[in-house]
Parts: C-alpha cells; structure tokens; sequence
C-alpha cells in the first residue's frame, strides 16, 4: 500500500477534524422536520413562542440530535422551555427527565417553583427529578442538555461542582450519547470572580472540564453567537440580557 507524503496526511487529517466539529445546515438537514414539528406545537405556551427568536429552538434541536423514541435529560431545565420541545419531539415513546439540582434548590430556601411541565396535558412523557451526585434518572439517556446553567453550578461549587456534574453526566448516557452544553460565553480566561459577577464563563474551561471527563468533543455551533456582544457585560443587563454571546458543544460518550 502507497502512503501519503507525511505533510499531505496531516492536512487531510487536519481537514478531517475540522469538518467533524463544523455541525453546518447540511449535517442537520435530516433533524429538521422534526425540530420544526416540536417548535410549531400548538401547546406551547405563548411564553415560550415569545422567545424562540432568540433563542432558535429549531436549530437546537436539530443540533442535539433529538429523535422520536429518545430519552432527553434536561438539567436545570428551569420554566421548561426546552423541557416542552423535547416532550414533542421524543413523542409518546420518548422520555424526557427534568433535573433540578439540589444546589440550586437548597439556594431558593423554600420559594416557590416553577410548576411542573408533567403537569400539563399531554406531557406523560415528563417527568421531574432532583439530582445531586447522581442525575437521579433510571434509564440510560440518549442526549443530555443543559442551557445557560453551567456557569452556575461552576460558581456555586466550583470547580468541584462541574467535575460531580460531568462524572453524573457521563454515567447517565449510552455510549454514543450526547452531552450539549450551551453558555454565555465569556472573553478568555475569566477569573471566579468574573464568573459570579457577569454570569458568563470561557468556553475553553468548559471544553477542559468536559474532555476531562472521558468525553471527546464532537461539534460546534455558531447558530447565538452575537459578535456584538464584547463579553464584558453582565448578563442580565438591560440591552444585552437575551442577546449575549453564546456557545453550543456537542460531546459524546465514547
């Protein structure tokens, strides 16, 4: 067998790499009718349409991979915006997990909570759990996602919070499933204490954390990134606040 000239084989396997992790129109053109599907349900609360704009709820979706039949694991789903589009698109024969992590529920010190998403009609396929160590889910996942939240666990429990929650991660998924992790990105290197102040974080210390884990990067996303967005704005700030600069990562299990 003929091999390639050392210097030819690098930039193929250069280009290999880099066409891996660019999760473009075309890698998602197959998830997209479903993505549609969930976001045109009529059931969604006006709340939730309100946002979709910004927040592009098709195009996540399709990046997550979310299939019919699929076990979906929401942590820190919050109000449930994401928690409904899951619920439709993984369909009766689906399942979708809603952790709240016990950090943040020792934090909210016995205010009310968001009402349950299982609640409501025909969201069976719901179902709320609290998660510490563990996410607390019985059956092995298929994707697990977490929006906007990561930040927080990393500046409640530092460094130490982030490493629990990417170890409960990777035992909570089949091999093969996905991990994606969508934040407000930070400029390079925030400290801790840019971390708590603008509710933002580097990505590069994500992807760290997370490889470290055991998971392999396997794309990106570029569908909220804001180049107007220099970073240095907290994040709830009038003029900003749903118009930050975001990253999106889709690891795997090996």
């Amino acid at each position: 067998m003929k091999l390639l000239p050392k210097n030819l084989a690098l930039g193929l396997l250069c280009l290999g790499s880099a066409l891996a992790l660019a999760d473009g129109p075309a890698s998602a053109a197959g998830q997209a009718p479903l993505a549609a599907a969930a976001v045109a349900d009529a059931t969604r609360p006006d709340a939730d349409k309100a946002r979709d704009a910004d927040r592009k709820p098709a195009d996540m979706l399709a990046f997550a991979k979310i299939q019919p039949g699929q076990v979906v694991v929401d942590y820190f789903a919050g109000r449930g915006y994401f928690t409904r589009l899951f619920s439709t698109a993984v369909g009766p024969q689906g399942a979708v997990y809603a952790v709240a992590p016990q950090v943040w529920l020792d934090r909210l010190k016995g205010k009310p909570l968001p009402p349950p998403v299982s609640a409501e009609p025909g969201r069976g396929n719901v179902h709320e759990v609290v998660g510490a160590a563990s996410l607390n889910v019985p059956a092995k996942a298929d994707v697990v996602w977490t929006s906007q939240n990561y930040h927080d666990i990393r500046i409640w429990n530092g460094a130490a919070g982030t490493a629990e929650l990417n170890k409960a991660v990777y035992a909570a998924l089949k091999p093969g499933g996905y991990y994606i992790v969508l934040d407000h990105a930070a400029q390079p290197g925030l400290d801790e204490a840019g971390m708590a102040k603008l509710h933002r974080i580097d990505e590069a210390l994500v992807k760290q954390e997370v490889l470290a884990a055991g998971f392999v990067l396997d794309a990106e996303s570029q569908a909220l990134r804001n180049p107007k967005d220099d970073r240095s704005a907290q994040v709830f700030e009038t003029g900003i606040r749903a118009h930050t600069d975001q990253f999106i990562l889709r690891f795997r299990k090996p």
